[in-house]
C-alpha cells in the first residue's frame, strides 16, 4: 500500500493518552510541559522530567479549570490542556494535537491548503506549511512560530513587539562621528 493510499492518522483521543504521573519522565511529560508553558505557566523548563514545578503547575491548572487536583495528567486533564490552549502561544510541530492545531489547519485552508480540520498535526498539515513557508520565502522547516501566525492571518506586520515610539519623539542621545 503506497502512502496515498494510506488513510491518514487519526489524531490521538485523550482517552488514549498515557497517564502522566508525578516524577514520569519522557515525551508525554514534554508535551504536557510545553502545554502548560501554552497556558501561561511560567518557570517549567520543557525537559521531559515531571518535577515539583511541573506538579505545582498541573494542580493549579487542574483548580482553575475545575478539575480533580490530583496532579495527575488523565483523559479529563489531557482533554482540557488541548482543547484551551490559544492560537499562536506555543510552537506547533508534527504530532502535536490541540485546539490551535485546529486553528492552524482551518487558515490553512483559508489560504487554500488542502487540510483537514482534525486538530491533529500531521504530515498533511506539515507539507502544507512547508509550502507555505518557501512562498514567504522562509526555512521550510514545518514548523510553526509567531511570525507563520502573523502571515497566515494577513497581517502586514511581522514583528511581534509594537514600537512604543512615536514619530515625533527625538532621542535623548545624540551621536556624533
Amino acid at each position: 500500500m503506497s502512502e496515498g493510499d494510506r488513510p491518514p492518522p487519526t489524531p490521538p483521543n485523550p482517552a488514549d493518552c498515557p497517564v502522566v504521573y508525578p516524577w514520569d519522565r519522557g515525551a508525554s511529560v514534554a508535551e504536557v510541559q510545553e502545554l502548560l508553558c501554552g497556558h501561561g505557566f511560567q518557570g517549567i523548563r520543557i525537559d521531559g522530567d515531571y518535577g515539583s514545578k511541573t506538579e505545582r503547575a498541573v494542580k493549579l491548572y487542574q483548580k482553575r479549570h475545575g478539575l480533580r487536583i490530583d496532579g495527575v495528567v488523565g483523559p479529563e486533564t489531557w482533554a482540557s490542556l488541548r482543547s484551551t490552549i490559544k492560537p499562536g502561544s506555543r510552537l506547533l510541530q508534527m504530532g502535536l494535537v490541540g485546539s490551535d492545531v485546529m486553528e492552524l489547519q482551518g487558515l490553512l485552508r483559508v489560504c487554500g491548503y488542502d487540510v483537514r480540520r482534525d486538530g491533529y498535526f500531521g504530515e498533511k498539515t506539515r507539507a502544507a506549511i512547508r509550502t507555505f513557508q518557501r512562498q514567504h520565502q522562509l526555512r521550510p522547516d514545518g514548523t510553526v512560530n509567531p511570525m507563520i501566525w502573523t502571515l497566515l492571518r494577513g497581517r502586514k506586520s511581522i514583528s511581534p513587539i509594537p514600537s512604543t515610539r512615536t514619530p515625533k519623539q527625538k532621542s535623548r542621545f545624540k551621536f556624533f562621528y
